[in-house]
């Protein structure tokens, strides 16, 4: 049940000591963590962005509602989602699943000219929305795996997106800021830590359908 525990330890931290630095081993963990995220289709259609540069974070922070949390926080992860899946991008991923998986080629090739119909039948808006949606399924692994190692979090929206694209020459790449995963450890002051959890009761968030 440690999943549990840890879940209802941690919190949307808005206030970081800026002296304490989460170590690399961790960061790595959390990386790792994303990379095994789920993942429609397996596609895995998004970039995280690690923004280490002091001066553009500043930058970042002032087009992200002043949150402190951007500056404050030991990293800042930029979330982006691909704004189209290329047929070169599904070849790629079946050339790396067939070489992982030695014997499935010819399945792969039939399944890459699946994917390659399922993304034309989307429209730019629909493909958006869908490559979004599978960059938060890996902002939600990242935040449960901070929650597994007793690393405070805080999963952010609350900032331009076009001034995210702009300073971090995102459109150029194909991508486009979806969210933020700011990492690091509270301050003593941060009064949020000593707030109770609020969530819905369970048999408000579920019904049976029988």
């Amino acid at each position: 049940m440690s999943l549990i525990e840890n879940l209802q330890w941690r919190y949307a931290t808005k206030k970081y000591d800026s002296s304490k630095k989460v170590a690399q081993e961790d960061i790595e963990f959390i990386k790792e963590a994303v990379r095994l995220s789920a993942s429609s289709f397996g596609l895995q259609p998004y970039k995280v962005l690690e923004v280490s540069n002091p001066q553009l974070r500043e930058k970042l922070r002032a087009v992200s509602a002043n949150q402190s949390q951007v500056t404050d926080a030991s990293h800042l992860f930029v979330f982006c989602n691909k704004t189209s899946v290329t047929d070169e991008e599904i070849d790629q991923e079946m050339r790396l699943r067939a070489s992982i998986n030695e014997g499935e080629a010819e399945k792969l090739v039939r399944y890459g000219e699946f994917l390659k119909n399922s993304m034309k039948k989307m429209s730019a808006s629909e493909m958006y929305h869908w490559t979004a949606k599978q960059t938060y399924l890996a902002l939600a692994t990242a935040v449960a795996a901070c929650a597994e190692l007793k690393i405070d979090c805080s999963p952010m929206e609350g900032f331009s997106i076009e001034k995210y694209n702009e300073i971090l020459n995102l459109p150029a790449q194909g991508l486009s800021a979806a969210t933020l995963l700011a990492v690091g450890y509270r301050h003593t002051d941060d009064q949020a830590q000593h707030l109770k959890k609020v969530r819905k009761p369970v048999e408000n968030l579920f019904e049976v359908v029988s």
